[in-house]
């Protein structure tokens, strides 16, 4: 697999998660995904942009144009240094949330994207990898 380009933005406002969504956007049809997948990798990185800031405190996004043999897709990688998930399977369940919000962002995320990924662990932060192939 090849990374083709790579931009790394700050993701701790409001303002970045705009910002954030109009680079991927732009970057998911830069490699072709189609309307549906763009709306579903904007949407994911969204999600996982808002975790970052109102659970992990802030941090940073790199995303990423990849190739892979005939394959071209984006690839989404957010990390914080935020106190971490401790149960990282309840968090993945539908509708858990620590917050006031629906409980679906890390798992909607996982189902918007081809492949998905989360390291965590207390007081060790959390990177997210999202992927969506063409």
């Amino acid at each position: 697999m090849n990374v083709e380009k790579s931009e790394t933005m700050p993701v701790r406002s409001g303002e970045d998660v705009v910002r954030v969504r109009q680079a991927v956007r732009s970057q998911a049809m830069a490699v072709g995904l189609s309307l549906v997948d763009q709306t579903k990798i904007i949407t994911a990185s969204s999600e996982i942009a808002r975790n970052t800031i109102n659970y992990g405190g802030g941090g940073d996004v790199r995303i990423e144009t990849l190739t892979d043999g005939p394959r071209r897709g984006i690839r989404l990688l957010f990390s914080d240094d935020g106190p971490g998930i401790a149960d990282i399977a309840l968090a993945m369940t539908d509708g858990y949330s620590t917050g006031s919000g629906l409980g679906l962002g890390l798992s909607g995320a996982k189902r918007l994207s081809s492949e998905f990924s989360i390291d965590t662990a207390p007081g060790k932060g959390t990177r997210v990898t999202l992927t969506r192939w063409k």
